[in-house]
């Protein structure tokens, strides 16, 4: 009865709605894909004229937190140059459409050019794009063939990799040509000894005898060439553009405008060609602009001075510098300080002549980036600051190189032009201003008092019956799922467990950044205090990561003075091959990590070798923990969540992505505090468990069976951006997670009263995500109400509606009745 009141009364609703007046139509869908249709229309015998407009935009400028990309822009193509950690999120936030991305080109096979990858190989799949190429090292094919390990066959996208060998590319926009640079230092490819903390349950070697058990079907045992000593440098020429046609000059000179013969006119002055016209000699610039020659960019990356030689050496630049007939406007330095200070690199800089333009993208350009990121946690620490700390930045740089050819440093979003004018452009540069966006949060009606209120509560409540403690402390990095994106980064959490020990729960794409924005400078110190790292599943945004942090860390570590050891890392043993097939065909990343498979920390489960067995007991000491339990959720095949137990008495539990899960229940019994993830709101039980994931509702009601003391709410989907619709369910002991959110067990009593400041502060994200679950629960009853006069038909309608009559009007006592 309940639901049919609640039917109707929606469809009353409807009917006011329509009643109000006409429905504003609808605009079509947006076709993300229409440049290649329009591109097939021009057909295969299109020949090139050179775009208008072209220009490079900087979408990371090299620092450690966002590694260097390069975005180049035309009316016809977009390319990107490098996609580490992080690019695919910097896109989205910016505005720089992904979905036309055709043409990929990688300087170097090292995890800070390809880091973001795959997450971006995923995206351009499900957006429909029908093809990528992408250039560079030739250990791209490996590397595509070792994400296929956990993304699947990529199929409905054809991924093509041109190397560095295959002759010049040409399109719309440019030419592309490849130039390899080999390092003098050649790397020693020998496997090093074997250590007695040695890093992966199997042997590994980089002569391809790993156990052939643990590679799947397709991936090649055979030795790949891994070649670090190996970069690629990029000389893309603009297409010339023809001049344009002078309509006005033509007439006044009396040609035939605006006629069929005026065709064969402009084609001819638009070649150069002169014409003749009534026995009179047209020259071409007298109806004609000058042709726009063909300009050059180049992009080229010197990771350390062993590259500078044969760099500088390679007799393919020459053609490009001094009096040449290409002009290069603007060469891209992907470079340290030391290389870009050395002599060699600095005379081959000048070489290009006086009229170039040099970009410089590495460590010392300290850009925001994130923008968004730092805007949303200025105006939650107005909130409370110590949960919602403010970012931090890296302010360590090298000595800066002094130059004396025309240089730029590199900032986010900084534009250099190539079409129609060759000139930088700094309007859509990003400022960070934080007290524009403390302004702007005060302006929001309600905040300020609804903070005000808040403290006054906290200041007459009673006093804490325990004394606050420092641990264990929760920072979550990544609160979204599926994708990166500006507010919420993908899955991980940083549990500092004492000031000397920590581990992450999951670890996805840009958790390094995440962290570098959390700490600033105090990043390589809290690297060296992470001793174990858990991946709940190997889906991309939970684990991809997960390879950057073991590199950084080694680099944290050798800077603290400190002795590298391998980093455990619990996680589903189909982690192994992807980790050794990356290892074996691109970079050495095997000697950095332990693998613990998750399925031997399950309850009555046994180690599965003596090495296992001493990792865990490696594990329980380094994180001073008496239990580690891993179970299986329900989520995709081999996804755990896990429990850790505290020698001094708390527990943890993390769900990793489920749906709600008695095992879970079960393992996390009496918890001190359950992080579980709450994918999608309520209403949307049908999706969530299409894809596996939770409600907001479901997650609280697990942590209630589970009696847990407290319940942090995390994983939310990107559809809410900023804050998730709450749940009539939501109490006291539940708390909604936010990248950069910073709690330890004291704060359990003050997160859920910050839920109405955060209202106050989203209450216009909040009612805009009101009114489509209005909307779409309108359109669920006209869907059921369209089928059941569908199923019923016109016949039945009318002895129905004599029984109404027959039967008159009910008595609230008669409803309850038949309610009941």
């Amino acid at each position: 009865m309940w639901a049919l009141r609640s039917l109707l009364l929606l469809r009353s609703a409807a009917g006011r709605t329509m009643s109000q007046g006409p429905a504003r139509r609808q605009r079509p869908p947006k076709d993300p894909l229409r440049h290649l249709r329009t591109r097939e229309k021009r057909g295969p015998s299109w020949e090139p004229g050179g775009p208008n407009t072209v220009y490079l935009q900087v979408v990371a400028a090299g620092g450690r937190d966002a590694g260097a990309a390069l975005y180049v822009f035309s009316e016809y193509n977009r390319y990107l140059f490098n996609c580490g950690e992080g690019v695919q999120r910097l896109m989205q936030e910016h505005k720089l459409k992904v979905s036309r991305l055709d043409n990929i080109f990688l300087t170097r096979m090292h995890w800070s050019n390809v880091g973001g990858l795959c997450g971006m190989i995923l995206t351009l799949k499900e957006t429909g794009l029908p093809k990528c190429v992408l250039s560079g090292p030739p250990q791209l094919e490996k590397y595509l063939e070792a994400i296929k390990i956990f993304s699947g066959p990529l199929k409905g996208i054809d991924l093509a990799v041109r190397p560095h060998s295959a002759p010049e590319y040409k399109d719309e926009t440019m030419t592309v040509v490849q130039i390899p640079i080999h390092s003098e230092q050649r790397c020693d490819e020998q496997q090093p000894p074997r250590s007695p903390e040695r890093l992966s349950p199997e042997p590994s070697s980089d002569s391809g005898s790993e156990n052939p058990q643990h590679l799947p079907d397709g991936v090649s045992q055979r030795r790949g060439g891994r070649d670090p000593s190996l970069v690629v440098a990029f000389v893309c020429k603009l297409h010339l553009k023809k001049g344009n046609f002078l309509v006005l000059k033509a007439k006044e000179l009396g040609l035939p405008v605006g006629t069929a013969a005026i065709a064969p006119i402009i084609a001819a002055v638009k070649d150069g060609k002169s014409v003749t016209y009534e026995g009179r000699e047209i020259l071409p610039e007298e109806i004609c602009t000058p042709p726009d020659p063909g300009l050059a960019f180049v992009v080229v990356e010197c990771p350390d001075e062993g590259f500078i030689a044969p760099l500088c050496e390679n007799a393919a630049f020459e053609r490009y510098q001094g009096k040449a007939d290409t002009p290069v406007a603007l060469v891209a330095h992907m470079a340290p300080e030391r290389v870009l200070a050395d002599g060699r690199y600095q005379q081959w800089m000048e070489r290009f002549g006086p009229d170039t333009q040099h970009l410089v993208l590495n460590e010392n350009c300290t850009s925001v980036h994130n923008l968004r990121s730092h805007k949303i946690q200025t105006q939650l620490n107005l909130i409370h600051p110590d949960i919602f700390p403010r970012l931090a930045r890296l302010h360590r740089q090298e000595e800066r190189a002094a130059f004396t050819v025309p240089t730029v440093r590199g900032e986010c979003l900084l534009k250099y032009q190539l079409r129609p004018r060759r000139e930088w452009q700094r309007d859509a540069l990003i400022t960070c201003n934080p007290d524009e966006f403390i302004a702007e949060a005060l302006e929001i009606p309600n905040f300020q008092e609804s903070v005000q209120k808040y403290r006054k509560t906290a200041q007459d409540g009673p006093a804490p019956a325990e004394k606050k403690s420092q641990y264990p402390e929760i920072i979550f990095l990544g609160t979204g799922s599926a994708i990166p994106m500006k507010i919420r980064n993908v899955s991980s959490t940083l549990v500092n467990i004492s000031s000397d020990k920590s581990l992450l729960l999951d670890c996805g794409e840009g958790t390094f950044g995440q962290l570098c924005r959390h700490y600033g400078d105090e990043v390589d110190r809290v690297l060296g205090t992470l001793a174990a790292v858990f991946v709940s599943h190997l889906h991309a945004d939970h684990h991809t990561g997960l390879l950057n942090i073991l590199l950084q860390r080694e680099r944290a570590l050798g800077s603290l003075g400190k002795p590298l050891r391998p980093l455990l890392v619990v996680a589903p043993t189909q982690l192994r091959p992807w980790l050794q097939q990356y290892h074996n065909q691109c970079q050495r990343v095997l000697q950095h990590v332990c693998l613990i498979p998750a399925k031997c920390l399950q309850k009555g489960a046994a180690a599965s070798t003596p090495d296992v067995e001493r990792w865990i007991r490696l594990l329980l000491g380094a994180c001073e923990l008496e239990e580690f339990q891993t179970c299986l959720v329900r989520h995709c095949k081999h996804a755990f969540g896990c429990a850790l137990v505290h020698t001094s008495g708390w527990k943890l539990v993390y769900s990793g992505d489920t749906m709600p899960c008695e095992a879970l229940v079960r393992m996390g019994k009496d918890a001190t505090l359950l992080i579980h993830e709450a994918t999608l709101e309520d209403g949307l039980e049908e999706e969530a468990m299409d894809k596996t994931h939770s409600t907001t509702s479901q997650a609280i009601g697990v942590g209630m069976r589970m009696n847990a003391r407290f319940i942090m709410l995390n994983h939310f989907s990107q559809r809410y951006a900023k804050i998730p619709l709450f749940s009539p369910d939501f109490n006291e002991k539940v708390g909604i997670a936010f990248d950069h959110m910073k709690v330890c067990f004291g704060d359990f009593p003050t997160v859920p009263q910050l839920t109405a400041p955060l209202k106050a502060l989203f209450a216009g994200d909040i009612e805009e995500m009101e009114e489509r679950r209005e909307k779409r629960e309108l359109r669920l009853v006209r869907a059921a109400l369209l089928s059941r006069e569908q199923a019923g038909g016109p016949a039945d309608s009318e002895p129905q509606q004599k029984r109404a009559r027959a039967e008159g009007p009910q008595s609230p006592q008669s409803k309850k009745v038949r309610a009941q």
